[in-house]
């Protein structure tokens, strides 16, 4: 950037203004000059306190180059490398989904059903970023996590974030519960639940289309997960699925017409039914 270019050593405050009119969210263009600037995403109230402090020069092009990718849809977490879930941060990259915070209702369902349970095993089914494993292995440290994906590239990102947080969830590849273990206490999973000719698949474009799209009706993984749990749960133990915002009375019919018990949905964030699940009884 040469001294002649009107945002050299631009302000914070100038800088988000640009943002601004090139259509950046605030919130979004906030995070953006706090990556470029090497500041926490945490730290916004920074950026009020020196809105008008001038910053260095190779600032505003650095700023300027994420803003127009922003711009094509690509997401905040993708061009800053992370994403908050669950009080967790995490790595995260166009090898996985962004975690989303409605995620965040079917982990605290989750922790629900494990409370008086000592140790319990848990299997995590397309972990993509970990994030779903990694949040109940930090809230219960007894527990016994394994969290799969058929993605060589997701396992590697999970790892990581497992590595760096220090939590000691396993990690499986394998096609959901191809190769899985007996007597779990809980299988959970947000697994590809779109249709194939979904119409908001166009504002996902820059996320991997495999852990999004699932068949004509987008239920082809549940029905797979729905028919092969049984087999892998413990007497009492749970089937929790993260669903699209209309297909919570498909996948309770389905979890009824494989025998669970106490089939049940819950609302996200924006009171929209998105987790559905219910126990397995293997004693009618």
């Amino acid at each position: 950037m040469t001294s002649t270019d009107p945002l050299s050593s631009a302000t914070p405050a100038a800088m988000l203004a640009a943002a601004a009119a090139m259509g950046i969210d605030r919130l979004d263009a906030q995070l953006l000059l706090l990556h470029v600037l090497g500041r926490p995403s945490t730290d916004r109230a920074w950026l009020l306190a020196h809105d008008t402090d001038p910053q260095g020069d190779a600032i505003w092009p650095e700023y300027a180059r994420l803003c127009a990718r922003r711009k094509t849809g690509e997401p905040v977490a993708y061009l800053i490398g992370e994403k908050e879930f669950h009080g967790l941060s995490l790595r995260v990259d166009a090898r996985v989904l962004v975690p989303r915070p409605d995620t965040e209702t079917l982990v605290e369902w989750a922790l629900q059903c494990l409370q008086g349970r000592d140790a319990p095993s848990v299997i995590d089914l397309g972990t993509g970023s970990g994030a779903i494993a990694l949040a109940i292995q930090h809230a219960r440290r007894d527990a016994r996590v394994t969290a799969v994906d058929a993605s060589a590239d997701a396992l590697a990102v999970a790892r990581a974030n497992a590595e760096r947080l220090g939590l000691p969830v396993r990690f499986e590849q394998a096609d959901w519960l191809d190769g899985a273990g007996t007597g779990y206490d809980l299988i959970v999973s947000n697994p590809p639940y779109v249709a194939r000719d979904d119409i908001h698949l166009a504002a996902l474009q820059h996320e991997p289309q495999a852990a999004l799209v699932s068949g004509d009706d987008g239920l082809d993984d549940i029905r797979r997960i729905v028919d092969a749990a049984p087999a892998h749960l413990a007497e009492g133990g749970w089937l929790l699925l993260e669903h699209g915002y209309d297909q919570s009375e498909a996948v309770r019919q389905l979890l009824r017409e494989r025998g669970f018990s106490e089939s049940q949905s819950r609302d996200d964030l924006a009171g929209i039914a998105r987790c559905s699940g219910a126990i397995w009884r293997a004693v009618k």
